[in-house]
């Protein structure tokens, strides 16, 4: 199943784990609503369309959408959940980081999908050339399961993270004991 996310600017999501089978792959119930709704309007009561509203946009009907943040990858995503797994769980949070804080090193069982809404998150893990890559607001991270990694705010504002989970079900989001990590 290909999924896109971002308003049909953000890259296509490969989605394998346990639902519904399409194309060889499997469907993940709900994450496309999650990445691509990023959450249902509690407000949005603001109709004015006068330009000068640089934040979040809402559609008002009998549903309605924010888009809270948007973030584009250069190319297509797989998002892979451990196939022994009984069930997928989707999870969708809101992560601020204040200023000199850290999530401290870690690693996932399964993926995230996150944009940075707001401020720099400076994400030091192995993967990059120099071990170490700052995000900035707008930007999108793709974390995949196993590498020990951490983010920290550098800066001197919050970051504030929008994140979508896919991890096995039962599974805990973030994994600190790094014994239990691929790369532990």
């Amino acid at each position: 199943m290909r999924v896109r996310a971002g308003g049909g600017v953000g890259a296509g999501v490969g989605v394998q784990g346990r639902g519904r089978r399409v194309g060889g792959r499997v469907a993940v119930a709900g994450l496309a609503v999650a990445l691509m709704l990023g959450g249902v309007a509690c407000g949005g009561d603001d109709d004015s369309d006068d330009g000068a509203n640089a934040g979040p946009t809402a559609t008002l009907a009998p549903v309605s959408a924010v888009d809270h943040a948007n973030g584009v990858q250069a190319g297509p995503v797989d998002v892979e959940v451990d196939p022994s797994a009984e069930g997928v769980d989707v999870t969708f949070r809101t992560i601020t980081i204040q200023p000199g804080a850290g999530t401290g090193e870690h690693c996932h069982y399964g993926n995230l999908v996150a944009v940075v809404a707001e401020g720099e998150l400076t994400h030091y893990a192995d993967i990059y050339p120099e071990g170490v890559h700052v995000y900035k607001t707008g930007d999108s991270i793709i974390e995949g399961s196993g590498y020990i990694h951490q983010g920290k705010n550098e800066g001197d504002e919050n970051v504030v993270l929008w994140v979508t989970y896919i991890t096995p079900e039962g599974q805990p989001l973030a994994e600190t004991e790094l014994t239990n990590c691929d790369a532990g």
